[in-house]
């Protein structure tokens, strides 16, 4: 257990780094240029993944994530109780709509933006991965708090 925390740790350290303020990684950022039935369908992985967290199916939620993902987590218990501790506004968002779909040093990555439980504004960040089937799945999610707006 204590391996499979570990490596979730490093993979949003990972992350938060990729995304952090430095000018080299801003600079990496681009529009992805991806079909639009690509675009479709990784709204569509985050939709009813987002789907299976509000019906608290926990099999459900974790399908949609990489096979990676899969591996650190173990099972879908262990990683819906880390979406439920660290992820509440993915968890269960009052509302949320798809920003533009990015490409950030060679990784695709869809922005939501979401009116949290609490009606607190943040922004998900969706890396995600193709299978080798064509699929598309959830390689990880980063949250970025933003100030609420009109408050």
């Amino acid at each position: 257990m204590r391996s499979r925390a570990l490596a979730a740790w490093r993979l949003v350290m990972l992350l938060a780094g990729l995304l952090s303020a430095s000018p080299s990684v801003r600079a990496e950022q681009r529009a992805a240029n991806l079909p639009p039935g690509d675009s479709a369908a990784i709204q569509s992985v985050i939709r009813e993944q987002i789907g299976a967290f509000r019906r608290d199916d926990a099999a459900a939620a974790f399908a949609f994530a990489s096979p990676g993902i899969q591996q650190q987590f173990g099972d879908a218990a262990t990683f819906m109780g880390m979406v439920r501790r660290g992820y509440a506004p993915v968890y269960r968002p009052g509302s949320f709509a798809f920003g533009p779909l990015v490409e950030i040093d060679g990784k695709i990555v869809q922005r939501v933006e979401l009116i949290g439980p609490g009606g607190e504004h943040d922004r998900a960040l969706y890396f995600m991965e193709r299978e080798s089937d064509g699929s598309w799945r959830i390689d990880g999610c980063i949250l970025e708090h933003r100030e609420s707006v009109g408050a």
